[in-house]
């Protein structure tokens, strides 16, 4: 199972259980266990809750997949570059001496 599995996964089971408070909240609202007013403010306390919780997992799985990719030794995006700017200056370098070599050549 994939990193990105897993992600998707528990943001659907996130989601999923938003569903089932709303649910079940407004179960308890109907038998008149809650009032619909103390419903409302239980479902903005966890929804402002769950938001809390979703920006500390996002930023986690952040710093998780930071990890896993310094793990790796992935070279960065300008490591990257760096290392094009050189292979074209070497390829430049090879190309204008096979041209003076092969001038030298058809001069003998």
């Amino acid at each position: 199972m994939s990193l990105f599995d897993i992600v998707q996964k528990a943001l659907l089971a996130g989601l999923g259980m938003q569903e089932k408070v709303r649910e079940f909240i407004d179960e308890l609202v109907k038998k008149g266990e809650l009032s619909e007013s103390q419903g409302a403010r239980l479902i903005k306390e966890w929804t402002e809750k769950a938001g809390s919780t979703k920006e500390e997992f996002d930023k986690s799985i952040k710093e998780l997949i930071n990890k896993a990719i310094e793990k790796v030794n992935f070279p960065s995006r300008k490591e990257m570059d760096e290392l094009n700017e050189r292979l074209e200056a070497l390829t430049k370098r090879v190309k204008r001496l096979e041209e003076s070599t092969g001038r030298e050549k058809a001069d003998n």
